[in-house]
């Protein structure tokens, strides 16, 4: 079982927490998140994440909720001494009202050594929506490792790959970059990187993704919030590491400019 960072801070709607107002969060079953990387008080891709974070309240809560507000929490939680972090932002509805609980862990990133996916036939409910209650990838993560994998690759029953168990999966068929067109969160990072390859010299498409396809494709990578990584194996189908690939990727995503919180 992985182990989580240190817990550094925790506030909710911008006061700290005590045990009764840590009851909802604890028990209730219903909510929302997203998650950012933190450095020197900015993050890439704010708006996205501010975005998703209102789309998700108005779908799951009927109501909105002001990018502007959920700044100012993220502000007052770091306040001056943290300037580099994991940042979550979680929403609840205990009254009917959103409430916003964000949490403060030490920075972190995304292994950049080649990942080994298992691929288990399960997609998560309303894949769309970064919602709480992800017991069913975080225990097909964990079996994952425990076979002696780094993660799992979610699949529907007749092989079609939606996403990695917490990433997003990207392939190379040797001119192009793919992405599963299937039921899946649209990852920030990922978000981030697709309008921006072309002009880097790797066109990318949404296309159907089979594991029966995988033979066809020369390298796959991996990302989310923390960053980006190869994909050396699919089962028992390898995939070398395209280097070129992955210096554009790198490259690309470390243009992306850094919004200030």
């Amino acid at each position: 079982m992985t182990t989580p960072a240190p817990l550094l801070r925790l506030e909710i709607d911008g006061r700290a927490a005590t045990a009764d107002r840590l009851l909802w969060p604890a028990l209730g079953g219903v909510g929302h998140f997203t998650a950012m990387q933190v450095r020197g008080g900015a993050t890439r891709g704010l708006g996205l994440h501010l975005a998703r974070l209102d789309e998700a309240t108005r779908e799951l809560f009927g109501n909105g909720l002001d990018g502007e507000h959920v700044r100012a929490l993220i502000r007052h939680v770091l306040r001056d001494d943290i300037t580099d972090a994991s940042v979550r932002v979680h929403v609840h509805a205990p009254e009917g009202e959103p409430s916003v609980t964000v949490t403060v862990r030490p920075p972190g990133g995304m292994s950049e050594v080649a990942q080994a996916l298992q691929s288990v036939p399960y997609q998560r409910p309303f894949p769309h929506i970064k919602h709480l209650g992800g017991f069913g990838q975080a225990r097909h993560g964990e079996l994952a490792r425990r076979a002696g994998f780094d993660d799992a690759l979610l699949t529907a029953p007749d092989g079609t790959i939606s996403e990695g168990a917490v990433t997003n999966i990207g392939f190379f068929d040797g001119s192009e970059v793919v992405w599963p067109d299937a039921p899946c969160l649209t990852g920030i990072t990922m978000q981030l990187l697709e309008p921006r390859l072309a002009a880097a010299g790797f066109p990318s498409r949404r296309a159907p993704v089979t594991l029966a396809d995988l033979s066809s494709y020369t390298a796959a990578f991996v990302t989310n919030a923390r960053g980006i990584a190869p994909v050396r194996r699919i089962d028992a189908t390898e995939f070398a590491v395209g280097e070129q690939l992955m210096e554009t990727l790198a490259k690309v995503y470390a243009d992306v400019p850094w919004d200030t919180v």
